[in-house]
């Protein structure tokens, strides 16, 4: 299924399931994006050259930065559009999930080698 599958799938279940659900419906759709973002990375990860795995013990590579950036603002995306369609004033959840993202993607980047 993909990830528009997903999304309809879990704004269709909160619909028939109704508010008492909600967190649950949210929790799970959000765990199994966050789930195909890691097999993705994986994939990825494991078709990288091995050139790049050695230099990986010096510090994050720019693929690995880059592959941070594209999950955390996808993860961030979902989340935006999740707690945008089910509404009911859940927007200020936002304001913590994207302050992580800043905070995990400043700190992976700070740790990258100068040399």
């Amino acid at each position: 299924m993909n990830t528009g599958d997903e999304l309809r799938a879990a704004v269709s279940a909160r619909r028939d399931l109704g508010p008492d659900f909600e967190d649950a419906v949210v929790d799970s759709f959000l765990d199994k994006m966050g789930q195909e973002i890691d097999r993705r990375v994986d994939e990825r990860l494991a078709a990288a050259p091995e050139a790049g795995k050695a230099r990986a013990s010096s510090g994050p590579s720019q693929g690995q930065r880059l592959a941070l950036a594209i999950v955390s603002v996808s993860l961030g995306t979902v989340a935006t559009m999740v707690l945008t369609i089910l509404g009911d004033g859940r927007a200020y959840a936002l304001v913590p999930i994207w302050i992580g993202i800043l905070v995990i993607n400043g700190i992976f980047n700070g740790s990258k080698s100068r040399g």
